[in-house]
């Protein structure tokens, strides 16, 4: 949400009077060079334009926030995402996106930090006039992707500069695929809490992330340590001659519980049938 605030001086284009001139796109200014004070203000420049960038309601606090985690997760190395990223875009505009992802450390052409590759935006109706406003600009300074979620038809599109410029619609069952990420980002992931958290565990191995592979490691050795223990029960039974049954195997060989199984071990020296063994 939003509202006008008329009534300011633009800032000048910067203490150096320094602009970044891109071919066929004209002067731009440096994407941190700014309009409005970062982080002392909720103000935001589009197109000279002032308008305040109000707190959220819950459905598009929600959405962020499931973007934001999902978004962090895909990021590959060399990249890095942020949110509410101030960025100059051109000469009267000063606006942040929703999300984004950008290459890290300095661009060296400009030896500023480098301008957005992809932006997102989190689209409720009241904010639907901002972000028609700010996507062509974001467009023409260089943004080479932008993705909108649109909160009313919990619809994730991507905008398509052909033409007068529209949104592309991305199917459920699509995914993301760019160089900014370590592996495609399911659009199902932006709009559901289990598939963010699926494709969040799906990226972090993708990217071979130390902790998630120290898990899994531990988890394959408990699993072998569940199979050896069964196993020697299983044998330890043969080779007293004690029967068992299909389904008493099936059990044995199944069971995922440690202690329990020791259990049955410390039994199976002892017991005079399987069943002995089994009851809890």
């Amino acid at each position: 949400m939003s509202e006008e605030r008329p009534g300011y001086s633009l800032k000048a284009p910067g203490a150096s009077g320094r602009s970044l001139h891109l071919p066929g796109l004209g002067p731009f200014p440096p994407v941190d060079e700014h309009l409005v004070e970062p982080e002392v203000t909720r103000d935001e420049i589009i197109d000279g334009r002032r308008v305040v960038a109000f707190p959220a309601e819950a459905p598009h606090a929600d959405q962020h926030d499931r973007l934001q985690y999902v978004l962090h997760a895909h990021v590959a190395p060399g990249y890095v995402s942020a949110v509410d990223l101030l960025t100059r875009f051109d000469q009267k505009s000063d606006f942040a996106s929703d999300a984004c992802v950008r290459r890290e450390g300095v661009d060296p052409q400009t030896g500023r930090r480098h301008l957005e590759d992809l932006a997102f935006e989190v689209v409720s109706v009241q904010r639907e006039q901002n972000v028609s406003e700010k996507v062509p600009r974001m467009h023409r300074r260089g943004v080479r992707r932008i993705f909108a979620i649109f909160l009313k038809s919990r619809q994730v599109c991507e905008w398509s500069p052909e033409g007068q410029g529209s949104w592309r619609p991305l199917g459920p069952a699509s995914s993301i695929e760019d160089s900014c990420l370590a592996k495609p980002l399911a659009v199902a992931a932006l709009l559901d809490a289990a598939a963010a958290d699926d494709a969040v565990i799906q990226a972090l191995a993708a990217k071979d992330n130390p902790e998630l592979r120290r898990l899994e490691d531990a988890a394959r050795r408990e699993k072998g340590r569940v199979e050896g223990i069964a196993t020697s029960i299983l044998r330890f039974l043969e080779k007293r001659g004690i029967a068992v049954s299909p389904d008493q195997r099936q059990e044995i060989l199944s069971c995922a519980d440690l202690d329990r199984l020791d259990r049955w071990l410390d039994r199976a020296a002892l017991a005079a049938t399987a069943d002995d063994i089994l009851q809890e």
